[in-house]
This record gives structure tokens, sequence and C-alpha cells, in this order.
């Protein structure tokens, strides 16, 4: 039987714990080779030369052993090919942060000439203000979802969402903007959803980001950033890595691999958590609003009637901490933070007010996670006026995802 992977169907959490490792039985190892080599011996320059004239007209990768750190590395190759099999694309090319693989797709688009951007808000802060302060000679058109296909222009090389959106959990339906885009490219930032929540490709997208430092590292302590495409685009993004040196570290290639092989059951885990607590502070009296998407995740949002600050302030359990995807809980004050870049009128048009925070819940249990921001919000102070209209009954997306992880989470 054939068993060769590129033909047999795998499951995901299978793809997760093998992609980029089927060949170390046969290399006679069991964990994944970590090459720190920043360069690699060659005693046929001649051979070498045509290597690299091969890799400066196409991207490809190069042939052969690896040249130079910056051009290519075996153990980052490794967690390219698992990301792109998770995916389900065709390549995948690995930067040294998320702000670096963004950067060389916006410089990638811009060689050809096409340097006008359309995007939806909200985004990660710091994607917001590379877009809007044309630090790269880009222009951007910030419009609503029904918006995109009159914002295209003839110079429009990229359309860019993010969903569910950081910070307010907003979601947009990728099918139908990829349709709105013709023949413009769709990025999506995948990060918080993964692959274990949402393949954009499948939905029409061409390009998908991830801030790998997020929930593919799982554990906070690695920084990248990847980016899944077809081959012909990641040629291009090998050249401009190569050009720029916004390379993955191999260390961090190697975390990464890592924590693919653990995503989909800290994924599950995370979001069975974070239901359960969205299903909780929808239903109390110091919070004002939920933010949880429909397509479920480890991420939840929440407006509260007190200070916020002092949410953050009072939490202990809970770190009080900029990113997210960790195995322990992090909160945050993205109006303070993560989007204090974001110009305030900006910030709040997309829904990114002052009294939001920002919860990634960790695999602690989630009586200890609740106890933890049940004191903060007391501390907090102020519930719900009285004066006010009783909420609106909890969302039936909340409710169901919070009954549906908690069986498989029960312990």
């Amino acid at each position: 039987m054939n068993t060769d992977a590129s033909t047999t169907p795998r499951a995901l959490a299978t793809e997760a714990v093998h992609a980029g490792r089927e060949d170390l039985a046969a290399l006679g190892v069991h964990s994944v080779p970590l090459d720190l080599s920043t360069t690699y011996p060659s005693y046929d320059s001649r051979a070498e030369a045509a290597r690299i004239d091969a890799f400066a007209a196409t991207g490809a990768r190069p042939e052969g052993p690896p040249v130079y750190a910056r051009l290519d590395n075996p153990t980052t190759a490794r967690f390219e090919d698992g990301l792109a099999r998770l995916e389900g694309a065709e390549s995948a090319v690995a930067f040294a942060s998320g702000m670096a693989a963004l950067s060389a797709v916006l410089l990638a688009r811009a060689s050809a000439g096409l340097r006008h951007v359309v995007a939806v808000r909200p985004l990660y802060g710091c994607s917001d203000h590379l877009l809007n302060a044309g630090l790269l000679g880009t222009e951007v058109t910030f419009v609503e979802p029904d918006g995109i296909a009159d914002a295209i222009r003839p110079d429009t090389g990229l359309v860019m969402v993010e969903t569910p959106a950081n910070p307010t959990l907003a979601e947009v339906d990728i099918r139908a903007v990829a349709r709105s885009c013709g023949q413009v490219p769709l990025l999506v930032d995948n990060t918080f959803a993964t692959p274990v929540l949402q393949r954009p490709l499948e939905q029409g997208a061409a390009i998908v980001l991830h801030s790998a430092t997020k929930y593919l590292g799982g554990h906070g302590d690695v920084l990248g950033g990847v980016v899944a495409c077809d081959e012909e685009f990641a040629r291009t993004l090998r050249q401009v890595r190569f050009a720029t040196g916004g390379v993955l570290h191999p260390l961090a290639g190697y975390l990464l691999l890592r924590g693919l092989s653990t995503l989909p059951v800290r994924m599950r885990a995370q979001s069975a958590t974070a239901a359960e607590l969205a299903r909780r502070l929808a239903a109390d009296p110091r919070i004002a609003r939920v933010h949880y998407p429909k397509l479920g995740g480890a991420m939840v949002a929440f407006e509260v009637y007190g200070d916020p600050h002092a949410v953050i302030a009072g939490v202990r359990l809970i770190t009080p901490a900029v990113s997210l995807g960790s195995v322990d809980s992090l909160i945050q004050h993205p109006a303070s933070i993560s989007h204090r870049i974001v110009a305030e009128g900006d910030r709040r048009s997309s829904g990114v007010g002052d009294r939001l925070l920002r919860m990634s819940a960790g695999l602690e249990d989630v009586e200890d996670l609740w106890r933890d921001l049940c004191e903060a919000l007391s501390a907090a102070g102020a519930a719900r006026p009285v004066s006010l209209p009783a909420p609106l009954p909890l969302p039936a997306h909340v409710r169901d995802a919070a009954a549906r992880p908690q069986r498989t989470a029960a312990r």
C-alpha cells in the first residue's frame, strides 16, 4: 500500500505530529536534527556559483547541501514543510517574526508595481501601522468587507483581512471576501484561528499569514512568522528574505516544528476554556459585552463597566502581558498596548474601545482562571447600572461553544 504522505490523506492531528519528520527513521534518529551552521563548506565553487545563480533567477530552494543560513536552513525548512501541510499549501516561507513576514509580502507585491492594499479593520495594531504609515511605500484603503470590490484599483496588489480579528474577534466571510477580490490575491491573517479551526486557502484565499510566536509555538518562548502560499509566490518571498535578512533562526524553526505537534491538542483544550469563560462573563453583571467568535478559539475579549486597568492590576494567576497563544493565560488592555500605535479615532471606530480587555486562555483549570478573573473584576468595581436594560440573551454560538468542549475537557 502506498503510504506516501503526499498521496494518502491524513487527519490534521496526524499531520501535525509527522509533517516535516517523515525521513527521521531513515536517518536513524527520532528527534529532529538542529542545524545551527551559519555557513557550509563547498570545494566546488563553480557548482556553488551555478546554484546561487539559480536561486537568484527563480527563488527555488537550492538543490543539494545548504549554501548559507540567510538563504536556507534544513531545520527551518522542516517547519516550513510542516506548516504548509497543515494549511494545505504548496509552500511556506518562515521569517524572524510575523511583522517580518508581512513586510516581505508587501515588498514582494510592491516589486511588481502593486503598492496599493485594501484592508479590513481591525487588524493587529502593528500590521495596521505598517500599512497606514506607508513605511514600505504602500498605500492602504481601509473598508468594510462589503466595500472591497469598489476599493480595488489597477495598482492594488493585495487585500488583507484578519479573522477572527485582533482584538475584537470580529469575523469575516472568507469565501465572500475572496469573491470580491477578483484577481487580486487575498491575504488572511490566520494567527488566532490556526489551521486547526480554519484553512483559508480552502475558502479562496491566496496567502495565509501567521505570527508563529503565538499558537504555532505555543509556549511563549519563540519569535517567528510564516507565510503559506503557492510555490510561485514562495519563490519571490525567499528572494525578499535573502535580500532583507528577515530569516528565522534554526533554533526557532526547531521549536516551532515541535509546537506544531501539539497544536491541535492545545487549541482544542484552550478553546474549551475560552468558551466557558465567555459563557460566564456574558452572564456577569460587571461585564458590558463579551466578544467570542462563532468559529470558536482560545481568545475571548470583553468590555467592563469598571476600570479595565484595575482588572489588569488585579489578576494574580493570569499574566498581564502582551502577546497570546501560550500555555499560560494572558490578559492585556489593547488600547494601551497592542493597538496603542493605531490612531485613537481609528481604534474606536473599529471597536477597540477603552474598556475592552483581551484574554488568551491557557491550559490552566477553568475554575482557577474564573476565580482569578472574578477577584480582579471585583477590585475594578462597577457592575451593570440599574438604569440600563437587562442584557440580551447569551448568543447561541457562545452557549453552544461552551457546552461542547467542556464535555471533552471534563476531568
